[in-house]
């Protein structure tokens, strides 16, 4: 028998997660498998923003919490997986899982020598997010300023290098001054820390004709100062709401509504989810750029499956530079 842990939501988060919505527990699993079955475990779990989100939406009480891990095979009986191979599994907090549904089990890129914890980051859904979301439906050409925000992120820091690929100036919103070296670093031709500058001073220096494309990964006050700056006919992308995932009640504004009419302003929400038979194409063509060296990237990386809830929450107060991950 193998002694497997989880993590599950004791109760629906109100207001910042806690340690008390979080309990782990253990459970055991048979070590032989039946015919068609895979048992694995975890070697990377991947650390989203989009848990607190959803977990009022698809999850209950006593639910396992949900997310991504890269796992090793240890007993297969199904003929596609043998013992050792590296897989990513769609099946939450869980150190061990005996997956009897192969839809769990997504394609993993060719990653040659890259390291296999990048198919949750800037090889899988995040790079992918900032790959289709810019170049699909903001759709920057050379010239154009693109603005994005939570730019040392997983995402934006993927947008700012695709963007600057392409000819644009870049502009890039983040929440420490090494998180910002590190943007300076990556190219951004902008980079600031808007807990220190007046966001209004800073776009008029830095766009001062306009912002035309706008990769939103954060919502809220820092959108709305945004909103005055984005140019005649410019395109807003609205990715994630990350400043108000955790708000109680209702907010009272401002409200961004008559800047997106005197603008002319084109606003879409964007779901990754939405582009899924692209994906192949698009984590192929994210690798190349990382093994060319085009596209840098870094991983945050909390040791320990214990640590999963503490990693989460640090997810929004600002701790993680690039992709969250916990070592199992």
């Amino acid at each position: 028998m193998v002694t497997a842990k989880r993590w599950v939501l004791v109760k629906q988060f109100v207001g910042k997660p806690k340690e008390s919505d979080f309990c782990l527990e253990e459970e055991t699993l048979p070590d032989e498998v039946n015919d068609g079955e895979v048992l694995c475990e975890a070697i990377y779990l991947s650390v989203d923003p989009y848990v607190r989100f959803l977990s009022s939406v698809m999850m209950k009480p006593g639910d396992t919490l949900v997310g991504e891990q890269i796992a090793r095979v240890i007993n297969s009986k199904n003929p596609k997986y043998e013992v050792g191979d590296v897989i990513r599994l769609s099946s939450g907090w869980r150190t061990h899982t005996l997956v009897t549904d192969m839809s769990q089990i997504d394609v993993m890129p060719v990653l040659g020598d890259l390291p296999v914890s990048l198919p949750l980051g800037a090889a899988g859904v995040t790079g992918l997010t900032a790959l289709f979301g810019l170049n699909d439906k903001l759709k920057p050409v050379e010239g154009e300023t693109v603005l994005v925000n939570s730019a040392a992120g997983a995402v934006g820091s993927v947008v700012g290098q695709i963007a600057k690929m392409k000819g644009c100036t870049v502009i890039g919103f983040a929440g420490t001054d090494d998180k910002v070296q590190w943007l300076t670093e990556l190219g951004f031709d902008h980079a600031f820390n808007y807990k220190k500058v007046d966001v209004d001073e800073a776009l008029s220096m830095a766009a001062p004709n306009g912002v035309h494309c706008y990769f939103d990964n954060v919502g809220g006050y820092l959108s709305t100062q945004t909103l005055p700056h984005i140019h005649r006919n410019g395109r807003v992308l609205i990715v994630g709401s990350i400043s108000t995932y955790n708000d109680i009640g209702k907010s009272t504004g401002p409200y961004p509504f008559e800047d997106i009419l005197k603008k002319c302003m084109t606003v879409n929400g964007f779901s990754i989810y939405d582009m899924y038979p692209k994906w192949r194409d698009g984590e192929a063509q994210l690798v190349d750029w990382i093994q060319q060296g085009k596209l840098q990237h870094r991983e945050t990386i909390t040791e320990g499956f214990d640590l999963m809830p503490n990693a989460f929450m640090g997810l929004f107060e600002g701790t993680c530079t690039g992709k969250a991950l916990v070592k199992a």
